[in-house]
């Protein structure tokens, strides 16, 4: 039974939304993605209830294991940051609600879970996105595809409950099932499988970069 993450990439102008499902081999299937917003002239109630009122939807819809969320990091512009924060606050709460597990993962952590290389370009990241889950096209915009990695990072080198680094640790209480499920192929797995993945992640970086 696979494990279902949805990947949030915060914004109130953009907001990538994706959900994943993750084999216990590690391998994974895309099986929703988009991307909703708001227009920066809109009241700032307005923009944040939109945001609220999708992500709702898109929780109820895919019913995941684990949402996994773009840590606000470092921006010069206040504003930027700001509607970030409040996109990332919707995201938690309507997660909390539904008692799913939340996590957090910086961009250079997904960039160097998904490409194997921690100041990977978005283009980098949209190709690997692109190989990786066997897809005929790019997902598009750029949103879009840092959705589908978050997923990805949280579900290989996540600590919430149902990632790789919860089954090492064996931070199994208060699973779902799919979690356990996953959490034990992972351990069974151990660091063997994970080096074996991160090798091949660097050969699919080097091909694209030729």
């Amino acid at each position: 039974m696979p494990l279902r993450v949805v990947g949030v990439d915060p914004g109130l102008t953009r907001c990538g939304l994706s959900a994943v499902d993750v084999e216990r081999n590690r391998s994974a299937q895309l099986v929703a993605v988009k991307v909703v917003g708001t227009a920066s002239s809109e009241p700032l109630d307005q923009r944040i209830l939109a945001i609220a009122d999708a992500i709702d939807e898109w929780l109820d819809t895919h019913r995941p294991d684990a949402v996994a969320i773009e840590r606000v990091f470092t921006y010069t512009n206040v504003s930027t940051v700001m509607g970030t924060a409040q996109a990332t606050g919707v995201v938690i709460a309507a997660a909390a609600r539904r008692n799913i597990p939340v996590a957090l993962h910086t961009p250079t952590e997904v960039k160097a879970a998904v490409t194997g290389d921690g100041r990977a370009d978005k283009a980098t990241i949209t190709a690997m996105v692109t190989r990786i889950l066997k897809l005929d096209a790019p997902p598009k915009p750029a949103d879009a595809a840092d959705a589908i990695a978050i997923a990805l990072a949280h579900a290989w080198r996540g600590a919430a409950p149902g990632s790789l680094a919860a089954a090492s640790s064996g931070a199994q209480s208060g699973m779902t099932a799919a979690q356990r499920a996953w959490a034990q192929a992972q351990a069974k797995a151990g660091s063997t499988g994970k080096r074996a993945e991160e090798a091949r992640l660097r050969a699919l970086v080097k091909r694209s970069a030729r």
